[in-house]
């Protein structure tokens, strides 16, 4: 019966360490700035519990806890939008997909927590940094090799602060995540000092590792944060700039459209309004291009699969040429019998009297599992009768640069991204590395909904400007869309819901150079094989010492 109690209690650590760790990532995760101090210390309940685990079962029991308890209470709004996606009333089963997956949408709590044990155990007694360094070096290298559904990391709550996000530049928000990490281990070995002398008083030589780490991690990180913000912003502030015209028209939901009007009269509607809302731009200000969001064409363009669908592309292709405003709008791509989700880059070139349209095509690679993608393994007529939702388009290339002509002959090199592409670092450092100006994400952020989604997705999208250094437009159909400074800024922001068009002046492009676009995405895995060398080294060094001392 003790023994049943006693798992009992140690069951009952673990969930209450992972709620009150969930919560408190809850509170600097709402990117608001009351709350970004908290990213210091919210990770304390979870290292807590993991300093009273004795095996290593224990270990991943209460990793998994933790990722379980996590998912749920961070990540529970993304059961809700797919439900909603997939217009289903079994709220149930999609709050038990949530569940069943959790270990895959968050696995380095699991194998953090192994490592942190197995280097405690091996680690000399108040070494604790050292098991940390593991546990913090594995968590963020296990969020590099098990690619994660949103690419998320908790060193993201960092973007409510200013200085500190830009830390990013040099190992991404990973890095962040290992500072934040180390500086939540110093705490609670500060905690636990005071813990031991009653809550009174510990004396300074106690305190004075913990406390001389916190302290060098927390200012440096300010320091550098504060120098390159200034740094950047100087470099950008003065020049003439790009003038983009945004269009949001919060039109949702295109596949319900299509069936309740006809492809031709949802169409219809569709590009009419995203005609008026950019006239409105050019009343006044002539912009040197307009940006409509991801699929707002919702057909393939310059492959007509009706006569209906070619004088829709030949509209279209006369509004540009009209107007003689160059576009990039999203639509489908046809080769063949496969079909791509495209940004489509139109616009005149050539002199006045022998103007005529170009048109540039980006075919998006990072596809959405499940909803615009299925392993070829799984895609099979009863798997499709069952998840009718499931996508068909086919992969792209990858990342690319495209040369887009703009009026008065300018030629800007643009790093295209098409919505769920903007969350891989990597993927967007190797687009900008071949020597973009400017990064133009289109998006469709509706099937989120109002969720914690969009917001979200715009946060990861910020650290891609950190960490390239370069300003971004972000175009979606529903919101969030934005203009995002080299240092993270959102500039002219139009939030979820609303229908506007919106004029962004983009700072003039200044190639600053950053470790991640040199390096790509480098620091998970540099981070894993180093926690793991750390890790065995410090267990061999444990045995030698241990052999040592049996003989002598």
């Amino acid at each position: 019966m003790s023994a049943e109690l006693s798992t009992g209690r140690r069951y009952g650590e673990f969930l209450l360490g992972a709620v009150a760790t969930t919560f408190l990532v809850s509170l600097f995760g709402s990117i608001e700035a009351t709350w970004c101090w908290v990213v210091w210390v919210a990770m304390v309940p979870w290292l807590a519990v993991l300093d009273r685990v004795r095996t290593a079962r224990q270990a991943l029991m209460a990793g998994l806890v933790q990722s379980l308890v996590f998912t749920v209470g961070i990540f529970g709004w993304f059961a809700e939008a797919l439900r909603e996606y997939a217009q289903s009333s079994a709220s149930w089963a999609f709050w038990l997909v949530l569940l069943v997956f959790a270990p895959l949408l968050q696995p380095q709590f699991i194998t953090a927590s192994l490592a942190r044990h197995l280097a405690r155990r091996v680690a000399p007694e108040g070494a604790f940094l050292r098991a940390g360094l593991v546990g913090a070096l594995v968590y963020a290298g296990t969020e590099w090799a098990v690619p994660k559904l949103f690419a998320d990391t908790v060193g993201h709550g960092f973007y409510s602060s200013v200085w500190w996000r830009q830390g990013a530049d040099l190992a991404g928000a990973h890095g962040l995540t290992v500072v934040m990490l180390l500086v939540n281990e110093c705490v609670l070995a500060a905690v636990r000092a005071f813990a031991a002398r009653g809550w009174k008083w510990p004396g300074a030589r106690a305190l004075r590792i913990p406390a001389v780490g916190a302290v060098a991690l927390v200012g440096a990180l300010t320091v550098y944060g504060a120098l390159r913000h200034r740094q950047v912003s100087e470099r950008t502030a003065s020049g003439p700039g790009l003038t983009v015209g945004v269009v949001q028209a919060n039109i949702t939901n295109y596949g319900q459209l299509l069936q309740q009007m006809g492809a031709y009269d949802a169409l219809r509607m569709i590009l009419d309004t995203h005609y008026r809302l950019s006239d409105e731009l050019m009343k006044d200000t002539k912009p040197d291009l307009i940006v409509w969001p991801e699929t707002v064409y919702p057909t393939t363009f310059g492959s007509p699969k009706s006569e209906e669908g070619a004088e829709f592309d030949q509209e279209l292709s006369a509004f540009v040429g009209e107007r003689q405003m160059p576009l990039i709008f999203g639509a489908y791509d046809l080769e063949q019998d496969r079909e791509f989700n495209a940004a489509m880059f139109l616009g005149p070139v050539g002199q006045p009297e022998e103007r005529r349209l170009e048109l540039g095509v980006y075919r998006k690679t990072m596809l959405f599992p499940l909803t615009e993608w299925v392993p070829e393994v799984m895609d099979t007529p009863w798997v499709r009768g069952v998840l009718p939702w499931l996508g068909t388009w086919k992969r792209g290339p990858g990342p690319q640069l495209l040369d887009f002509p703009l009026r008065g002959g300018r030629v800007l090199k643009v790093a295209p991204l098409i919505c769920y592409e903007a969350i891989f670092p990597g993927y967007v450092a190797e687009a900008v590395g071949k020597g973009a100006e400017l990064i133009v994400t289109i998006s469709n952020d509706s099937w989120f909904g109002t969720s914690a989604g969009p917001k979200l997705h715009l946060t990861l999208a910020a650290f891609r400007s950190i960490e390239t250094r370069l300003p971004q437009v972000r175009a979606t159909n529903s919101g969030i869309s934005a203009l995002i400074t080299p240092t993270g800024e959102l500039v002219r922001e139009v939030q979820t819901g609303q229908r506007a068009g919106v004029l962004m002046t983009v700072p003039p492009a200044v190639h600053m150079g950053t470790l991640m676009v040199a390096w790509g995405d480098w620091f998970g895995p540099t981070a894993l094989v180093t926690g793991l060398v750390l890790l065995l080294a410090q267990a061999l060094l444990a045995r030698r010492r241990k052999l040592a001392r049996e003989q002598a």
